[in-house]
């Protein structure tokens, strides 16, 4: 097992405390050391996602974090090394090829910016997010099946669904449109209105179908949380329930997402917890704690 300074996790986990207060709530109830190993996960995908996003920011460029990851053993000069070093001790069934492809999605943002059909953006979903589910496995449930590998992976696709359609806004600010032009058409909606940011009836209809999609993908994700145990079922229930109420946000901002950014609220996070630590037996005492740290 590989030894790991206290700092270097906790360095991991002020990441994702500050980007993620959903992420960072759900996951903090695993017990040690899958939380800590969510943690250096969220770490390292946000580290890469800013490297393509947030460049001029970025310690690293993503071809560089490319070059480490496949020397890690050596890598050195940040605790994302030595961090990720631990996680493939401590969890030996992790592979690295989900973190590999992830890494190649995130590179298509640099090159391949406007996406022509749905099957092309269902690719980029899990290359980005899918990968994601992949990663968590090993760790939230240790040995998987394949069907279960396939509820995980779709699970990531539905958060980046929804992803896609909060930022539409900004991504266009991006010079980027995820929204495949098959979509736009089908509703007869066009590229010039999308960037002028006209809502009307064709908008929400289009959004709306994705809406459907993401809501069928967390449907095949949810599907197989008696398989995992109880904590990471619990876990991963309320991570999607946050995630996927960001959707309902968006119908209450009126679809405005080109002004607006939507968010689920800590009093509806409240609401969310107490049904779903019902519904996986948990008692009232863990109730009393506060949504975000």
């Amino acid at each position: 097992m590989k030894s790991i300074r206290k700092a270097d996790l906790q360095n991991c986990e002020e990441m994702i405390r500050h980007g993620s207060s959903s992420f960072y709530y759900a996951f903090s109830w695993l017990p040690s050391p899958q939380k800590e190993a969510v943690h250096v996960i969220y770490a390292f995908c946000r580290m890469i996602d800013d490297s393509v996003d947030e460049p001029e920011q970025s310690l690293y460029s993503i071809h560089e974090l490319q070059a480490l990851f496949n020397r890690l053993e050596s890598a050195e000069g940040h605790f994302i090394w030595p961090s990720l070093r631990w996680l493939f001790s401590e969890f030996p069934g992790l592979s690295k090829d989900p973190f590999r492809r992830q890494m190649d999605g995130q590179t298509y943002d640099l090159t391949f910016t406007r996406y022509s059909t749905m099957r092309e953006l269902e690719h980029y979903c899990y290359l980005v997010a899918g990968t994601v589910g992949e990663m968590l496995l090993p760790v939230l449930k240790g040995e998987h099946s394949d069907e279960i590998r396939h509820s995980g992976i779709a699970l990531g696709k539905g958060m980046q669904i929804v992803n896609i359609m909060r930022d539409i806004g900004e991504d266009g600010r991006r010079g980027r449109r995820y929204i495949p032009l098959e979509l736009l058409q089908r509703h007869h909606y066009t590229e010039e209105e999308l960037e002028a940011g006209v809502i009307d009836d064709r908008f929400r209809a289009l959004m709306d179908e994705l809406r459907f999609l993401a809501e069928q993908w967390f449907a095949t994700g949810l599907g197989d949380l008696a398989a995992y145990p109880q904590t990471s079922a619990f876990t991963v229930e309320l991570a999607a329930t946050f995630y996927a109420g960001i959707m309902d946000v968006i119908v209450e901002n009126k679809y405005d997402v080109f002004t607006q950014r939507a968010y689920v609220t800590d009093e509806q996070k409240r609401d969310m917890l107490i049904g779903i630590a019902m519904r996986h037996g948990f008692t009232t005492d863990m109730l009393k704690r506060s949504v975000v740290s």
